[in-house]
């Protein structure tokens, strides 16, 4: 089952200096429809100002990933981990047993994100932060795997306490890959326009930047971009 979310119809929250989209309830957005997807809890699409962002807060019990769309981050936290984290890159935290962190906007250029919130699996643990940088060639037959829960992906990609995982990439027009689901799949148009396909029964929805969609009860689908475009793939536990 395909279920479409236009970016119209999520939540939105200006603080001035942050400008988000939710989609799903989160803070003063409240959707008794919209809880979460499975163990994916957060996902807000999210514009910071220059020079503002998140003062220290805390998180206990939580894999928090950060995908930077465009500009920088500024990390740090009470475990000592200092980073900046650039477009097209990944930050993963695993609060664990409670840490404390805050998120800026150094540079005069406004900076773009994916909050990226998935229930643990293991609970207090030692909180851990790791950023890694991935390749920004365009992709022409498969996802880059950016996150991932599962043993055999070590190495490969970026470790969190959840069998789940997180792919992402850039597609050129006209491009079509094909992409294999192991539970269930949210999937972010992170930029540009596509086409999500299923083969059977035969379904397409078109994705505009900003978009939403849930995928169910299907392991196969294939994405074919309109114009260029960038995808963020989240496969998650029901």
């Amino acid at each position: 089952m395909l279920k479409h979310y236009p970016s119209r119809s999520l939540g939105y929250a200006n603080h001035g200096w942050l400008k988000a989209k939710h989609h799903f309830s989160f803070a003063q957005y409240y959707n008794p429809s919209r809880m979460g997807f499975g163990v994916l809890r957060v996902v807000n699409d999210d514009l910071v100002a220059p020079d503002s962002g998140f003062p220290p807060h805390p998180h206990r019990n939580m894999e928090i990933i950060t995908y930077v769309r465009s500009g920088s981050i500024v990390h740090q936290d009470s475990e000592g981990n200092k980073g900046v984290t650039k477009a097209g890159d990944v930050q993963v935290m695993s609060a664990g047993k409670g840490i404390v962190h805050s998120e800026y906007n150094r540079s005069k250029e406004p900076l773009t994100l994916y909050q990226i919130w998935i229930d643990t699996n293991t609970q207090n643990v030692k909180p851990r932060w790791q950023a890694k940088p991935f390749p920004r060639k365009e992709v022409t037959r498969e996802l880059t795997l950016l996150v991932s829960g599962f043993e055999e992906d070590e190495g490969r990609a970026l470790p969190i306490n959840q069998e789940a995982r997180i792919y992402g990439g850039r597609i050129n027009k006209g491009v079509e890959i094909k992409h294999t689901i192991t539970n269930q799949a949210y999937i972010l148009a992170s930029e540009g326009c596509f086409d999500v396909i299923i083969e059977k029964p035969m379904q397409k929805v078109v994705l505009q930047k900003g978009d939403g969609l849930e995928v169910t009860e299907i392991k196969v689908i294939y994405i074919k971009a309109n114009i260029d475009c960038e995808v963020l793939i989240i496969d998650v536990p029901v």
